[in-house]
């Protein structure tokens, strides 16, 4: 749990060094140099631009294709992230068993219970910190974003709702809609492990809270992208899970009892 938590702190820090590099004020064309420049922020530029054109210069619609396109993309570890979650509440009744036997908190009692806790886990398949992945990946799609929406002009300069795409949201209706979705997500998949892990409703909240504090601060078309993936996180964590999010919450509050 610590270790997420420091993570996503790590991760805060990296996006507030990228959004403040000098290069967001220099246009990004196809003659720009460097990796992030040529395999991140250009091919997206790229791709918003392209869509946008189809749809006669709506940029809003088209980062909404162009979200959905990215998550059909990364939809293979979602799917991956979501199956250990449940092979995680599966195995909570047995890591609850193993905290009961190892209840001393002495040094050499918390090495037992930690060794045989990650040899669970192994035997299992499972790998607790699966689902720091996905966003180790969206982090840099969501920096290039910022990135391309600020260097290239044509989708900065375009309306969609009531926002400018490249302006805040003056009514802070999306920032709150990306973080509520986004606490509905984390819900989802934490479902049926924060009833016997009371730490996991830090990272319940963590997320969301990030989420909104970003948004507010950046261009709406961040939390167009957010509010988009987060809707389809949501369908897709529902659709993989049905029935067995409900089952395996009700299960670990009576193994709770």
């Amino acid at each position: 749990m610590k270790r997420r938590i420091l993570l996503l702190l790590a991760l805060i820090g990296i996006v507030s060094i990228l959004s403040g590099c000098s290069e967001i004020n220099e246009p990004i064309t196809k003659e720009s140099e460097g990796f992030w420049n040529q395999y991140i922020v250009y091919p997206l530029s790229w791709l918003i631009t392209y869509f946008a054109k189809l749809f006669g210069n709506d940029y809003g619609l088209s980062i909404i294709i162009v979200t959905i396109l990215i998550r059909l993309a990364i939809l293979p570890l979602m799917i991956k992230q979501t199956q250990n979650s449940k092979a995680m509440q599966a195995l909570q009744p047995e890591l609850i068993k193993l905290r009961e036997k190892y209840s001393s908190k002495d040094q050499q009692t918390q090495q037992k219970l930690q060794q045989e806790t990650m040899a669970l886990f192994q035997k299992h398949g499972v790998n607790p910190l699966a689902g720091c992945f996905p966003l180790l990946i969206q982090m840099p799609i969501l920096i290039g974003f910022y990135h391309a929406i600020m260097r290239t002009q044509e989708i900065a300069n375009h309306n969609f709702l009531w926002f400018d795409l490249g302006e805040r949201d003056p009514y802070f209706i999306l920032p709150i809609l990306a973080g509520a979705l986004t606490f509905v997500q984390q819900k989802l998949m934490m479902s049926g492990t924060e009833a016997i892990n009371p730490q996991m409703q830090t990272m319940l909240w963590l997320m969301p809270i990030m989420i909104v504090v970003f948004a507010i601060s950046f261009p709406a078309a961040l939390s167009l992208y957010w509010v988009v993936g987060s809707i389809f996180m949501i369908v897709q964590t529902l659709v993989i899970k049905g029935p067995e999010t409900r089952k395996a919450s009700e299960k670990a509050k009576g193994a709770q009892k």
